[in-house]
């Protein structure tokens, strides 16, 4: 490395942002951080920070999802890698590069602010606009992703408990969504995909009304999705 000089470029930083969604009620929610310190001291922000030297991106994300939000234990949790986000002037302070996650929860623990953050909460997707920096793309790419590999994968799962009924697992596509599906059909196509989800024998739960309980599932051992589970278009019909 003789002639190499680190100081002939400019230093930016790399943070990490994080779109952490949950299904509460019915309502695609995604948690959200209220900013204690400039810039945008106030506004409400997806959770993140800078990326310490000694870390990598996806380290770093758990732990500031931990420090800002107070979930350090999630149990269920599924976090992937969204895109990198590096336009100039993102950031007042300084050039900054940020790496985004998605990440999902079956269920929403309580949260709360910590770190730079003063206060922590789940919000519905709809309520979640005029966030501070470009969150609000790093929001709406990332439900685009989301909604996009219920598709072809069985990430559907990932909203749900450990054993789940099929109405549960229906709720999730169409919430995501913003569709009605057909509950025969969407049945029909489950049971047919090789390894989606796996019958947990003899147990079922009662899920409102008179009728008898609904058997219960677990997610299979499949990764993808043979053929696609694909949504309908605006006139009802699958794409």
């Amino acid at each position: 490395m003789d002639g190499y000089d680190k100081h002939a470029f400019e230093p930016f930083a790399v943070t990490v942002d994080l779109a952490v969604f949950t299904i509460r009620g019915g309502a695609l929610h995604v948690l959200l951080v209220e900013r204690g310190q400039e810039p945008y001291a106030g506004r409400w922000a997806l959770p993140g920070g800078f990326v310490r030297p000694d870390e990598s991106a996806e380290s770093a994300a758990r732990r500031e999802l931990g420090e800002e939000t107070g979930l350090t234990d999630v149990s269920g949790l599924h976090l992937e890698q969204l895109r990198t986000y590096s336009e100039p002037g993102r950031d007042p302070r300084m050039r900054v590069v940020s790496v985004a996650f998605a990440a999902l929860l079956p269920h929403a623990p309580g949260a709360h602010g910590g770190s730079d953050a003063a206060q922590a909460r789940w919000t519905p997707y709809d309520s979640a606009r005029k966030l501070a920096f470009d969150h609000d793309r790093i929001l709406a790419d990332a439900r685009e992703r989301v909604g996009a590999k219920l598709e072809y994968t069985c990430l559907a799962t990932a909203f749900c408990p450990p054993e789940f009924t099929l109405g549960e697992l229906q709720q999730v596509y169409e919430t995501v969504w913003g569709t009605v599906l057909d509950r025969p059909n969407f049945r029909r196509k489950v049971l047919a995909t090789p390894g989606f989800v796996e019958a947990v024998p003899g147990a079922a739960r009662l899920t409102g009304g008179r009728g008898k309980p609904a058997a219960l599932y677990r997610a299979g051992t499949a990764a993808t999705l043979h053929p696609p589970l694909l949504r309908p278009t605006s006139e009802g019909r699958p794409a």
